[in-house]
C-alpha cells in the first residue's frame, strides 16, 4: 500500500490500516499529543482504531510542540 503522509509518499506491507496501525508503525513511542487528518477533516482519537486509511487519502500528522 502507498500512503501520502504529511507531503511524503510512503511505502506499507498491508492491504489495510487503521489509524491506530499507521500510528503504530510511523511513531510508536509518541502518540501523546497528536492530531489526524484524512482529506482535511480531522479524526477523533476515538475513531483510530476503525478508520481505514486507503491509498487515495491524504493523511496528515501533526505533533504538539513546546516552545515560546
Amino acid at each position: 500500500m502507498e500512503l501520502k503522509i504529511n507531503q511524503q509518499i510512503k511505502q506499507f506491507n498491508a492491504e489495510s490500516l487503521s489509524i491506530q496501525s499507521l500510528l503504530d508503525l510511523e511513531i510508536p513511542n509518541k502518540q501523546n499529543g497528536i492530531a489526524v487528518a484524512i482529506n482535511n477533516n480531522v479524526v477523533p482519537r476515538t475513531n483510530w482504531n476503525q478508520q481505514l486509511v486507503s491509498e487515495t487519502d491524504e493523511i496528515l500528522i501533526i505533533s504538539a510542540t513546546q516552545g515560546g
